[in-house]
């Protein structure tokens, strides 16, 4: 885990039983995002500091170093079913992508979390859709490999542009 997940799931652990949401670290302004920025969502921020979210990035948990080249997904394979994670110049770095989205996984259950707020369209995060790998901004239906994993573990899914109505701040 990341100093940052770990500070803020003691702080979640020892908060007791308040509703809590694992996020995409880069809304929670942390600077994960491939280019070594991050994407502040205020609402998620809110939650983070009021020990309500753990804030996790699948991407460093990869082991992936920030920055790193940008990544989409690509679907592969003679029915175009095959989801591979591929760099702008072609590497594939899909086992480093499937290897953080289970360790972000892992993290959320530990800290109880039920709910995921995630950053729109990222290989990793994305829900219901995602860049289609031709580095275009053009989008496809599907989810990030980690929100796939929440989704089959019966996670509640939102993005910073579709909030949960009932936030607690």
């Amino acid at each position: 885990m990341t100093r940052a997940t770990e500070d803020a799931l003691g702080r979640l652990q020892a908060a007791g039983p308040k509703p809590r949401y694992v996020v995409s670290g880069c809304l929670a302004g942390l600077r994960c995002r491939y280019d070594g920025g991050s994407n502040p969502c205020p609402q998620v921020v809110k939650l983070v500091e009021a020990g309500l979210a753990l804030p996790v990035c699948p991407e460093s948990l990869s082991g992936l170093p920030v920055p790193r080249p940008p990544c989409e997904q690509v679907l592969c394979g003679p029915e175009k079913k095959k989801i591979r994670v591929l760099s702008r110049s072609g590497e594939d770095v899909t086992d480093a992508f499937e290897h953080g989205a289970k360790r972000a996984l892992d993290a959320a259950l530990a800290a109880g979390c039920r709910a995921a707020i995630l950053k729109a369209r990222s290989p990793s995060c994305g829900v219901g859709e995602v860049y289609d790998g031709s580095f275009g901004h053009r989008l496809r239906p599907g989810d990030g490999l980690w929100a796939r994993l929440l989704r089959e573990a019966g996670f509640s899914l939102w993005t910073e542009d579709n909030l949960p109505p009932d936030l607690p701040v």
